[in-house]
């Protein structure tokens, strides 16, 4: 005997068109995709082109009549609508259509809260969502004085609950942020650690599922000798990574960087989750450059490429130095160019395609201080030649008859503190 699978929630789409959005149509086709991660079953959508959405029931009363025909036609059971909706929105749709109903932020919202693996990660996304509830539980609570009778009184108790109800999330809230504020000091040491190291930070940003976590595994196997425990989880599906994850990346002797996998962004990422994972994204607020992953296959990646941009700017980071990558290039026939951005890579993670032109950029962009010089280390301080052999280049050394003669490639600010043993 065969098991069956369970049947999956058949959804209508409902999305409102402003001002003949020109992304419009790929952002109804990336809900369905939110919906679909849910394990929703989009089977139609209802659009409609306004100036500004109905502050009543987020579309017009023809629309909503149209809404009413389709659940019963295609025996609809939630509605997902594109943009979140209010508390009031969410309230009158629920009791004029007596069905579930779902907003793009708490689609994103769920898929977060199935995604995330870590502690950490769980707790930011409780938190995001308690958030997000808290101006709604007055919804999960609108039939509490009609069952307890409608009254005055009833009325009051009803209110009572509800704002027990609110205090408790409130108080919940609190206790998942004071636990997170000793996880946050911990990573805080960890970087000051790491910025004291004088290793160059560089930060993997873009949308979702543009390749980020592909292209530091790709890395990862290059440049380290024992890569399998040391790669981070990658699949093709949105929000694969929801935790910072840093890896050591060793070009050559002497010449390494700290590469960091970070969330992936996504248009109308929810200003509950920004807030939630602000901190683990300062590895971007503080990384010497960050690598733009652009998923280049995509025919709206110029869109992305905004949101992302947009998004690094509300956390901070829009200042940093930026070069973009355009990832999958085998997935196009037509070789990409760029208007705007100044640097540019082409490469396919999966393929293995194009990492030369990366690692070349990086080493400009952050070895350039390096100097070759000569150092005449004596050998009665020979305990200073193993730091460099670790943090600069050996070319070439000798044995002199006053010490050992290094011809070394070093940063120059370890030339500054080794300068007195130049032999020019």
């Amino acid at each position: 005997m065969t098991e069956t699978k369970e049947k999956r929630e058949r959804a209508l789409v409902v999305g409102v068109n402003l001002n003949q959005d020109l992304y419009f149509e790929e952002s109804i086709e990336e809900l369905k995709n939110l919906a679909l991660a849910c394990d929703i079953e989009p089977v139609g959508e209802v659009v409609q082109n306004l100036q500004r959405p109905n502050n009543t029931h987020y579309v017009g009363t023809g629309k909503l009549t149209e809404i009413r025909d389709l659940i019963d036609q295609e025996e609809i059971d939630v509605l997902i609508f594109e943009d979140e909706l209010t508390p009031s929105q969410i309230r009158n749709l629920s009791k004029h259509l007596d069905i579930e109903i779902l907003d793009r932020t708490r689609l994103i919202l769920d898929i977060f809260a199935n995604r995330a693996q870590t502690k950490e990660a769980k707790m930011r996304v409780e938190i995001a969502r308690l958030r997000y509830a808290l101006p709604r539980l007055r919804v999960e609570n609108q039939n509490f004085g009609h069952q307890r009778g409608g009254g005055a009184i009833n009325r009051g108790a009803g209110e009572t609950k509800q704002e027990l109800k609110r205090r408790k999330v409130e108080d919940k809230i609190a206790e998942l942020e004071q636990e997170l504020k000793n996880m946050v000091k911990t990573r805080q040491i960890q970087r000051k650690k790491r910025a004291k190291s004088g290793i160059p930070t560089v930060a993997l940003v873009g949308y979702t599922n543009a390749g980020k976590s592909t292209i530091m595994n790709a890395m990862v196997r290059k440049f380290q000798e024992i890569a399998t425990e040391k790669t981070v989880f990658e699949k093709d599906m949105l929000f694969a990574t929801l935790d910072t994850s840093v890896r050591h990346i060793k070009f050559e002797k002497g010449k390494s960087i700290l590469l960091s996998d970070t969330v992936g962004f996504i248009n109308k990422l929810p200003h509950h989750l920004v807030k939630a994972f602000h901190s683990t994204l300062e590895e971007a607020r503080e990384a010497d450059l960050l690598l733009h992953v652009v998923d280049v296959a995509s025919p709206n990646h110029r869109q992305h490429i905004d949101v992302t941009n947009e998004t690094l700017k509300e956390i901070g980071a829009g200042h940093i130095d930026m070069a973009y990558v355009y990832n999958k290039i085998d997935l196009v026939e037509k070789n990409p160019s760029n208007d705007s951005e100044e640097v540019l890579i082409k490469l396919s993670a999966k393929k293995d395609i194009g990492f030369e032109s990366l690692f070349d950029l990086l080493k400009d962009r952050l070895f350039s201080d390096y100097r070759r010089c000569q150092l005449l280390i004596p050998y009665d301080q020979g305990g200073e030649i193993p730091y460099l052999k670790e943090h600069g280049t050996i070319l070439e050394i000798s044995y002199e008859d006053t010490g050992t003669l290094l011809d070394v490639e070093l940063r120059e600010l370890d030339f500054e503190k080794y300068g007195k043993f130049s032999k020019e």
